[in-house]
């Protein structure tokens, strides 16, 4: 398979990052002292970044407090504490999202502090990123990396960072209740038993959270994920896939004896969705923690979300190139491209129909999607061209494929959707799309909207006529068929039909007759009246004219 190498080096590099991070994550989880837990997240998010050096801050008391440190070169700059309403830390707070500056000194975005621009110099810190500690909804903190050259953060460092800030989070929130829990153990012995059930809670928690690490690891999807917790947690555990959830927390309902938990997946400012709980109602010592677990899961489904995506997104990126490279190339396939269709599973030599779909409800993107879905069980491609959402797939029936095709997008789309194949003689793939697009172009503009077909019975109209413009249509039925159907309209005749059928059998007057259940001369008083109403030349002046107008006649009203 021939891969850009860039998508391939990139692929390669997120999977690193991602399996690093989970690494870190679960060496994090372990319980310890809060100053050990620090200094253990900056040194895992200095080597996982690669900056210059990584500082955390704690807000305690209305100010910012650098808390541990790595790649610093100033023991002083531990010391730096500033209002937490000023600095890069104090726009991250109060946005509660990652913020970054190409040149901390000379940024104006942000109200700065003497004492600590000192300490940048000292340091000289010049790109700096910040991300919020959150816990429990509470901006706790932040974590910062830096570097001492001016650069911009692109939007995977910062999706990465965001990332190991939520696992950060977790582990900061054991320790903080670790030492609550020691202290208790130590101030008072007669809640021995309950601060022991608490910390068997937060091992549970940490089993759980370990567990779902090694499903990630091991390569699991977010459904694995929402079984394994509901293994775990009981009830039900449902990933919902529409991102309707607006509410940046954990939300309960209880209803008929069920309660129901949905926490949203979400990344930065996108919803990928949400993850449902449902269980009996009742009180439970470990409530609050399996709740937090649920939500602490979501940042683990938001990773996976995402990477799926991006897989996806690279396969269909792969199917669109390849697609519009058969498209554009001529008839033939060429070595290079027998073998990138080949290494996608995709027999080269099979792909014999060209299949176009249009829509007036929905967009050419939205087609596409769901082509990409059927071409992947069609052993086919999928693409954009020229503007029209296309696909071409192996098949032996065509009519068949058009009609199964149409029916599988309808059903996901919703409503109505034209599709209209046209089989590729010798490899010629753009013949067959330039057929397929102007048949496609002549349905939408005699009003078939809404069915799968080949361009059989609209091929000869597509290269008759510039279907883009449907008054050509319009006008070139009035002025050869149009008399005609007025004058059945007015007079209760059918002198449309009668002529469709004298044309259909050859202009014979007795096999015509027969075949309308009529007498011969009846038949020719019909005759006589089509010459009144066009005229008594029709037969020599406007007879191929005349014959292409019922045929489109009649294929408009089917």
């Amino acid at each position: 398979m021939s891969i850009d190498p860039s998508e391939s080096h990139e692929l390669v590099r997120r999977q690193r990052e991602l399996a690093s991070l989970y690494a870190t994550a679960k060496s994090l989880t372990a319980l310890g002292e809060l100053d050990d837990v620090l200094q253990s997240i900056v040194r895992h998010a200095h080597d996982l970044m690669g900056t210059d050096f990584t500082y955390l801050s704690l807000v305690a008391d209305g100010r910012l407090s650098a808390r541990a440190a790595e790649g610093t070169i100033s023991a002083a700059f531990l010391s730096a504490t500033i209002p937490a309403g000023v600095g890069l830390g104090g726009k991250v707070l109060a946005t509660r999202r990652p913020q970054w500056v190409r040149n901390y000194a000379a940024s104006t975005l942000i109200d700065h502090d003497a004492g600590f621009d000192r300490l940048v110099g000292t340091e000289d810190l010049v790109a700096l990123l910040g991300v919020p500690l959150v816990i429990r909804d509470e901006v706790v903190g932040a974590l910062f990396a830096a570097y001492r050259s001016e650069r911009s953060f692109h939007a995977g460092e910062i999706a990465l960072l965001s990332a190991f800030a939520d696992h950060a989070a977790v582990a900061l929130d054991n320790a903080r209740l670790y030492e609550e829990s020691r202290t208790a153990l130590q101030d008072l012995r007669v809640a021995y038993r309950r601060i022991e059930e608490h910390v068997a809670v937060v091992e549970r928690a940490q089993a759980i959270h370990e567990a779902l690490t090694g499903v990630v690891l091991e390569g699991g999807t977010p459904d694995d994920v929402a079984q394994l917790l509901a293994e775990q947690l009981g009830g039900t555990v449902t990933v919902l896939d529409a991102p309707g959830h607006r509410s940046g927390r954990v939300t309960t309902s209880v209803e008929d004896g069920v309660a129901r938990s949905v926490a949203p997946i979400q990344a930065g400012d996108s919803r990928l969705g949400a993850l449902a709980w449902s269980r009996p109602a009742g009180p439970g010592v470990s409530e609050g923690m399996d709740l937090r677990t649920l939500e602490r899961a979501t940042h683990i489904l938001g990773l996976l979300i995402l990477k799926e995506r991006a897989v996806a997104e690279a396969s269909e990126r792969l199917s669109g190139e390849l697609l519009t490279e058969l498209l554009v190339g001529g008839p033939g396939i060429s070595p290079a491209q027998r073998a990138r269709t080949r290494a996608r599973g995709i027999d080269a030599d099979r792909l014999n129909l060209v299949l176009v779909a249009d829509s007036a409800s929905s967009s050419s993107a939205d087609l596409l999607r769901h082509l990409h879905d059927i071409a992947r069980d069609r052993a086919g491609l999928a693409g954009e061209h020229l503007g029209r959402a296309t696909m071409i797939v192996p098949s032996t029936d065509d009519d068949r494929t058009a009609e199964e095709v149409h029916r599988r997008l309808r059903r996901s789309l919703g409503g109505a959707v034209a599709v209209v194949g046209e089989r590729a003689a010798g490899h010629d793939w753009s013949r067959a799309f330039s057929l397929a697009s102007r048949c496609a172009a002549v349905m939408r503009a005699i009003g078939h909207t809404d069915r799968g077909v080949t361009t059989g019975r609209y091929a000869l109209f597509a290269m008759v006529f510039d279907a883009d413009r449907a008054r050509e249509l319009d006008r070139f039925l009035a002025t050869s068929v149009g008399p005609l159907a007025d004058y059945d309209a007015r007079r209760g005749t059918d002198l449309v039909g009668t002529l469709s059928a004298y044309y259909d059998h050859r202009a014979n007057v007795a096999a015509t007759a027969r075949a309308l259940h009529v007498h011969v001369n009846t038949l020719l008083k019909r005759l006589d009246r089509v010459s009144e109403v066009l005229g008594a030349d029709w037969r020599t002046e406007n007879d191929l004219e005349l014959q292409l107008g019922l045929r489109l006649y009649r294929l408009r009203e089917l």
